[in-house]
């Protein structure tokens, strides 16, 4: 059975040894220094634009993964700027059982947001979807109708030409049309971008 690596970051000493106590008595959980943890538990007043600062000043690695505990009030804006946020508990109702469950949830894969946090997530997405993505011809994903479709022909196994003649356009155009989206997205090959949009659910 896997453990997951598990470091505590709490200004308040005593919170600190509090938290390392509850999940030192896992044994799925392993404490580790902050920069090899897979899950960081932050205590925190409440999640705003200062745990926004407060987060990426952890040597935490890229990967890691980010479990909440406030005391104050939580706004989506910092949960939506900051995607290593996976969970957040209100510190006045979590135990010892409910920690170490969110924290095998997180490390899992999965997140827990309170239901206000989640609807302001989607309210979030609504708006960058309508006043930034849309004028741009784009989706969240980061692709647009036309490179989707080229993708999901060569997902498909047609060739550039078969994928232009479906289209309608030339081969050039359809080269340029992937070559943007590798752009953009960072990404090597076709077969990354095919990878990338099958990933994402697009096709």
């Amino acid at each position: 059975m896997r453990t997951f690596r598990v470091a505590v970051h709490a200004a308040d000493p005593l919170t600190g040894t509090g938290l390392r106590t509850w999940l030192a008595e896992c044994p799925r959980i392993s404490p580790t220094a902050l920069g090899e943890a897979e899950v960081v538990v932050v205590a925190a007043a409440a999640v705003d634009a200062s745990v926004l600062h407060l987060l990426r000043g952890l040597p935490a690695p890229a990967g890691s993964r980010f479990v909440l505990l406030v005391s104050g009030g939580c706004h989506a804006g910092p949960v939506a700027a900051e995607p290593r946020i996976r969970a957040v508990l209100w510190r006045a109702e979590v135990d010892a059982a409910a920690l170490v469950r969110t924290v095998h949830d997180v490390a899992a894969g999965r997140a827990f947001l309170p239901s206000a946090v989640q609807g302001g997530l989607l309210d979030e997405l609504e708006r960058i979807q309508r006043e930034v993505l849309g004028p741009r011809g784009l989706s969240a994903s980061g692709l647009n109708s036309r490179e989707i479709d080229v993708l999901r022909l060569l997902a498909e196994g047609r060739t550039l030409s078969e994928v232009a003649a479906e289209l309608s356009y030339s081969e050039r155009t359809i080269k340029n049309i992937l070559s943007a989206a590798q752009i953009r997205l960072g990404l090597r090959n076709r077969v990354q971008a095919v990878s990338y949009a099958i990933r994402g659910g697009l096709i």
